[in-house]
């Protein structure tokens, strides 16, 4: 099976990183720190809002099972891509709405369901979801993947 890399940041990373492992053809799902400047960052740091990553989740998956889009239509529709560096109660850089690319085919996918769904009206304030190229992704610290299964919590999702 040959799998692919999606990364997505849309706030913290726990309750997305459920929703993306629930989805058919999404292999693994990861969290981490991604979209900055310090090299093998950890949570207390990237909580300072000095280190410039935001809180991601990377999904391996298989593009024969699921489709790229449709990790996108998750992605929208799991936070408020119109608040800036904020998602629900959680505000600080770290919670930015960014797409992280892997591929040029990946770039010009985002950047199509981006413009589709700004086109829609769905939201009255403007999207402010980045699409920049993917960097190094740092996976967080063991305690944080599957936090939520390991608490036996289903979700701590905010819209």
């Amino acid at each position: 099976m040959s799998t692919l890399k999606a990364t997505f940041a849309c706030g913290c990373f726990w309750g997305v990183e459920v929703v993306f492992r629930s989805i058919t053809g999404v292999v693994d799902a990861q969290v981490g720190y991604t979209g900055g400047h310090t090299p093998h960052p950890t949570y207390k740091q990237v909580c300072t809002g000095t280190t410039g990553h935001a809180e991601a989740v990377q999904v391996e998956y298989d593009p024969k099972k699921v489709s790229y889009e449709k990790l996108l239509e998750v992605f929208w529709a799991n936070h408020d891509p119109t608040t800036l560096n904020r998602q629900g109660p959680d505000t600080g850089e770290q919670y930015r709405s960014e797409i992280f690319t892997h591929s040029p085919e990946q770039e010009k996918a985002a950047k199509a369901s981006l413009k589709k769904l700004a086109d829609s009206g769905k939201f009255k304030a403007p999207i402010v979801t980045r699409i920049t190229p993917a960097s190094t992704f740092w996976p967080a610290e063991e305690y944080h993947q599957r936090y939520l299964e390991k608490k036996g919590l289903a979700t701590c999702h905010v819209k």
